[in-house]
């Protein structure tokens, strides 16, 4: 893609729909720190974002059902009737049909009154596109509203970048509104915002591009994990394009700069960044993760000091 064809993607004073992946997190002695979960939805949707519960920012894959169900039961509890919320549907470790594993999870999420998103499953990498377009159809039928998830291996081994075939095939499900994009690639995010607006204006894209979250002035929405650090900021960011303020540029600059910090490698600790980082805010009651995410090292919380003071947070 050419200089002259990112600048006609161009998408000045768009309105942004922002989601924040919610960090589950956790007291000093281990255990969730659920006071401080639902404080910190109540000022995610305060601030004008949907908060996202039980996905990777949320250990998803780490949890047992039982612990899944909570989550969503104390998601509803801190909203309040009506809020709107999406949580995943992860069936990753689960025994049994694909199908009814995934809509198993999914009606657990539309009875609390969320949006189910579904995570990708290694059970299905080696399927043709027609063969997991049918699959996704099944799961999907007869839901009001589905969002799908594309995942980088980077973040987990259920993930899989579709090819183009399987993202068409996706975008004629119906029920299926719009899909999570996680390449942390932009051209490849590019191809399917070209092939959206060809196929499916409505449709829409989020994405999960945490080193790239100017993705918003190319026509992508997001859900993102870096949004739970700070979502008010998100906000603000987000008001700022729409008015066409160019006071936009060293907010964005600021939020990437913590985007660059927290999601080095290894991936998947961006968790831990982020306990640190909420915790160095006073938002949270500790830095702890969940037993088995991997860490960051000790000087971790000099690194996020220096990004809070360049947000004035």
């Amino acid at each position: 893609m050419d200089v002259e064809s990112l600048i006609e993607r161009l998408r000045p004073r768009r309105r942004v729909e922002g989601i924040a992946a919610a960090l589950l997190p956790f007291e000093a002695d281990g255990r969730v720190a659920f006071e401080a979960f639902q404080r910190n939805l109540r000022a995610t949707h305060e601030a004008g974002l949907t908060n996202a519960v039980n996905m990777d920012t949320g250990y998803v894959n780490l949890l047992g059902e039982g612990e899944k169900l909570d989550v969503l039961r104390r998601t509803r509890e801190a909203l309040g009737p009506g809020a709107p919320f999406i949580a995943g549907a992860c069936i990753e470790r689960l025994e049994g049909d694909v199908v009814s594993l995934y809509r198993r999870q999914m009606d657990a999420i539309a009875e609390a009154g969320g949006t189910p998103i579904l995570f990708q499953t290694a059970r299905l990498h080696a399927l043709g596109a027609r063969e997991k377009v049918s699959v996704y159809r099944e799961v999907c039928k007869g839901y009001p509203e589905v969002l799908g998830f594309e995942l980088s291996p980077l973040f987990g081994p259920g993930g899989e970048i579709f090819d183009e075939e399987t993202v068409r095939g996706l975008l004629e499900i119906p029920e299926l509104k719009g899909l999570k994009h996680s390449s942390l690639d932009r051209l490849t995010e590019l191809r399917r915002l070209a092939l959206r607006d060809r196929a499916r204006p409505e449709f829409r894209v989020y994405t999960g591009n945490d080193l790239g979250i100017n993705m918003i002035e190319y026509g992508s929405d997001y859900l993102l994990g870096l949004a739970a650090f700070a979502p008010e900021k998100f906000a603000e960011r987000d008001r700022l394009w729409e008015e066409g303020d160019a006071d936009y540029y060293a907010l964005s600059d600021a939020l990437q700069h913590l985007g660059n910090v927290a999601f080095r490698a290894p991936l998947p600790a961006y968790k831990h960044s982020a306990a640190v980082f909420l915790h160095l805010r006073s938002q949270i009651p500790s830095p702890r993760t969940h037993p088995d995410s991997p860490g960051r090292p000790p000087w971790e919380a000099a690194l996020l000091r220096d990004c809070a003071a360049r947000l004035g947070s």
